[in-house]
């Protein structure tokens, strides 16, 4: 059954849920933009997949197609992948009018928007993606980055695709590991909004209700997104897990994905927020039990003071402080600040 979630922030677009249509890309985005120029861009491990497909798909419809494949991996989501992707635009002298179409995962997103937003002042794009970890988080609200060589999301900008498709059968084709690393997101959405998405996958038995799990989690980012945009309040709730799993991810040279550095991020979190008091309920437990049964990792070798250097790179610190998010229990998390000199002792009690 096809769904749709409308999102409404600087600008309104469609979240589009439903099974096989990588062949409606064309017929869908025509009726929101002309047909034009349209640059797909994807890595070398989706690019064998879906890229013909989508390819077709536009042609089919009127749209001049062009193609940028890059090397698969967040080793790729850098200054130097961005200024090749951005010259090959001026090179087909793509104009303002033209299309960005993002086809991939996480890294796919995050470089494809970033190119929009900076290419001639802002390029429409939208976004297609093919991993869990997109589906449920990346590819809706709007953020943008690369990775800077001092660390992850560095450089960036807050800009909304005009659509994202969303078709779930390319999760057919993932790994369990892959799969795995998407959940961890799911679960993060789970312990911060709601304990009954959470129950619903705690087992590790997910497969039968992927859609609707889909779908919760973009409506839950939808309601974030249209009340803080910009990431200065609500928002920032997102990213509980991600402080400290950027900093795992940064120390492993990004060895160790996105979705199981969030997921260990998630449990030092857990485990240091009980134990200094932030947290009415020892949540840990629960935790360690949900990323277990979906085959996520609970720790990481990295020494304290290791993760602490890098947190100290983190984009979210403001000054002298860094906001942590922490759960009061499941299903509902909240914003601490903390001073940078104090970051180091919750990174202690956690690990």
């Amino acid at each position: 059954m096809r769904r749709v979630i409308k999102v409404s922030a600087s600008g309104e677009y469609d979240v589009i849920i439903d099974k096989g249509i990588l062949d409606e890309t064309g017929e869908i985005l025509k009726k929101i933009k002309a047909p034009c120029k349209a640059l797909i861009v994807t890595d070398s491990v989706v690019a064998p997949l879906y890229l013909e497909r989508v390819k077709k798909s536009f042609e089919n419809t009127g749209y001049e197609v062009l193609e940028f494949v890059f090397e698969s991996g967040e080793k790729s989501k850098n200054i130097s992948t961005l200024s090749s992707l951005l010259e090959y635009a001026a090179e087909n002298r793509m104009n303002s009018s033209d299309l960005f179409v993002a086809l991939g995962g996480g890294v796919t997103g995050d470089l494809t928007g970033f190119a929009s937003a900076v290419y001639l002042r802002g390029t429409d794009f939208v976004q297609i993606p093919t991993t869990l970890l997109a589906m449920v988080d990346s590819s809706v609200g709007g953020k943008t980055a690369i990775d800077l060589k001092a660390g992850k999301n560095l450089a960036g900008a807050f800009y909304q695709p005009i659509a994202v498709i969303c078709d779930y059968t390319a999760l057919d084709t993932l790994k369990e590991e892959t799969i795995a690393e998407g959940m961890a997101e799911v679960i993060k959405y789970g312990v911060i909004f709601d304990k009954e998405l959470f129950d619903s996958v705690k087992d590790g038995n997910v497969k039968d209700i992927i859609d609707s799990i889909i779908y919760r989690c973009i409506e839950l980012k939808r309601s974030v997104v249209e009340i803080d945009e910009h990431d200065n309040g609500e928002r920032q709730l997102l990213n509980f897990g991600h402080t400290i799993g950027h900093a795992i991810e940064k120390c492993s040279g990004f060895s160790i994905s996105h979705g199981n550095s969030v997921a260990i991020g998630m449990m030092i979190a857990a485990k240091a927020s009980f134990a200094l008091g932030f947290s009415s309920e020892d949540c840990a437990p629960e935790i360690k039990e949900a990323l277990i049964n979906n085959r996520l990792p609970v720790s990481a070798s990295f020494s304290a003071e290791e993760l602490y250097e890098v947190t100290l790179c983190d984009k979210k610190r403001r000054g002298k402080t860094i906001n942590l998010i922490v759960p009061e229990k499941i299903g509902k998390c909240f914003r601490k600040e903390q001073s940078t000199d104090r970051i180091l002792e919750f990174i202690k009690c956690g690990i």
